[in-house]
């Protein structure tokens, strides 16, 4: 088990989880239950999901939960991208939140790095698909979205 409180990328996280909710709160409050939680929810779902994979044994395990942290700070930018196009954060807000996750993407995608590295490409694919199927990604629905 590792101490999470000592990685990198979880502590970026955590802080723009924080510059998260502060932003948020001036949100409509017509929006509670949809892009303030949205926002929040895909915020905080990075910084939970390095300290669930830190807790796992296996890098394996490690690696999946580093993947759908990692998808869960993509949907976090782009919630702020829309937050901006929607008038609820001014440019500088949104500008300040999206350099915050460009620094934890950088971060992230480093640890992923050296993780992948330690556990070799077999136990990598593996990851890869584990996070694919949680995820829900399948091959009917590639098809259907193809169509």
């Amino acid at each position: 088990m590792r101490d999470y409180t000592k990685i990198e990328a979880w502590k970026l996280a955590d802080d723009l989880t924080v510059a998260v909710y502060e932003r948020t709160r001036s949100f409509p409050r017509e929006e509670i239950y949809g892009l303030t939680s949205q926002l929040r929810r895909a915020s905080y779902s990075v910084p939970a999901n390095i300290v669930e994979g830190s807790s796992r044994e296996s890098k394996k395990d490690y690696l999946h939960f580093l993947y759908i942290s990692r998808g869960s700070l993509s949907e976090t930018q782009y919630f702020i991208h829309l937050s901006q196009r929607l008038g609820y954060l001014n440019a500088q807000e949104a500008d300040v939140l999206i350099g915050q996750t460009k620094q934890t993407f950088a971060c992230l995608h480093g640890l992923i790095k050296a993780v992948e590295k330690e556990s070799g490409k077999f136990a990598k694919a593996v990851a890869v698909l584990t996070s694919l199927l949680v995820l829900g990604i399948s091959s009917r629905s590639l098809w259907s979205c193809s169509q």
